[in-house]
């Protein structure tokens, strides 16, 4: 008997210790677990189908964690929070932006974290008081996808009204002669198929001569503006003598004006005096030049009596 309870105890002991064992092995595993970790609190103000738990959490389009547990705000029913985990280290910072992210067409939406600058410090070392650092999550673009579908629908049916209008019996008909009027066109188009190659080959040739033109143009204006090239070469060297002319003749008004101060009074007094024996001095040169004009009648008439002093022929009346 003694010897069986032995043996029990041995059995209890070594279960106990085992048993001890195993609850040391799950705490150390939980304490590392928890070390290689960091939890947040993504605060969406949408609805947030399509995600559950066990979805994946990105950053930067890298999975780095997943979503632990969804549940509504108590304080805003208004408000989801889904609470996730991430790779310790992650650089979850304060200016880090979350939004729902659509994967394919499965309809499946995960957590896609993005930003944050290299400044800013981390989320998780800014937490004050108790609780879970928060990040809140932007509207994605299916919500405001749904958001403005009121007004696409509207504008979408503004449209169709739009076009139901123009698509009438009469519309249809319009466009049922336009349709005649331009298989004519094109008719008659082909027909003259000939004169209007005609006239393309008139337009071609005419394009040519303008070519031409247009380079002799070229050639005389490029003879232009060599000759104004020249023309501006030459400028300074003629403006340059026009100024030096210009001085010479101000000097000369300069000196003129000198000369008549120095001789004002000498030029004064020929007024006075030398001015009034002008006018019979004029007299007696009108008396000399009609006795010359006289005196040149007589030599002209006869010369041998004007220069001998011969008689004067009798004057022959009839």
């Amino acid at each position: 008997m003694e010897t069986k309870a032995h043996h029990v105890l041995v059995g209890a002991f070594t279960l106990a210790v085992a048993v001890l064992a195993l609850l040391f092995a799950l705490w150390t595993a939980k304490v590392v677990s928890d070390r290689s970790w960091d939890e947040y609190e993504v605060v969406f103000t949408e609805a947030v189908t399509g995600l559950s738990r066990g979805g994946v959490v990105q950053y930067n389009g890298i999975a780095v964690g997943e979503v632990r547990e969804l549940f509504l705000d108590r304080k805003d029913p208004s408000r989801v929070i889904a609470r996730i985990r991430v790779v310790a280290d992650t650089p979850v910072k304060t200016d880090t932006t979350a939004r729902l992210a659509f994967v394919g067409l499965t309809g499946v939406t995960q957590i896609q974290l993005s930003g944050g600058s290299p400044g800013s410090p981390m989320l998780k070392d800014r937490l004050e008081g108790g609780g879970l650092p928060r990040i809140t999550a932007q509207e994605s673009a299916l919500a405001k996808l749904l958001a403005s579908s009121e007004d696409i629908t509207t504008t979408a049916s503004d449209v169709l009204l739009r076009i139901n209008r123009m698509l009438d019996d009469q519309t249809v008909a319009n466009v049922s002669r336009t349709m005649a009027h331009l298989e004519q066109v094109t008719g008659t188009l082909a027909a003259e198929r000939e004169e209007i190659a005609g006239m393309l080959r008139d337009a071609r040739s005419a394009a040519e001569r303008l070519d031409r033109v247009l380079a002799k143009a070229e050639g005389t204006l490029g003879g232009l503006d060599r000759s104004v090239a020249a023309i501006d070469r030459d400028l300074p060297g003629i403006l340059q003598k026009l100024d030096r002319s210009l001085v010479e003749f101000e000097a000369l008004s300069k000196n003129a004006n000198l000369l008549v101060e120095e001789n004002r009074g000498a030029v004064e007094q020929f007024s006075r005096s030398g001015l009034t024996q002008v006018g019979p001095t004029l007299a007696e040169l009108r008396s000399l030049l009609r006795q010359l004009n006289r005196a040149t009648a007589r030599i002209e008439e006869s010369p041998s009596r004007a220069l001998l002093g011969g008689p004067v022929p009798e004057e022959f009346k009839p």
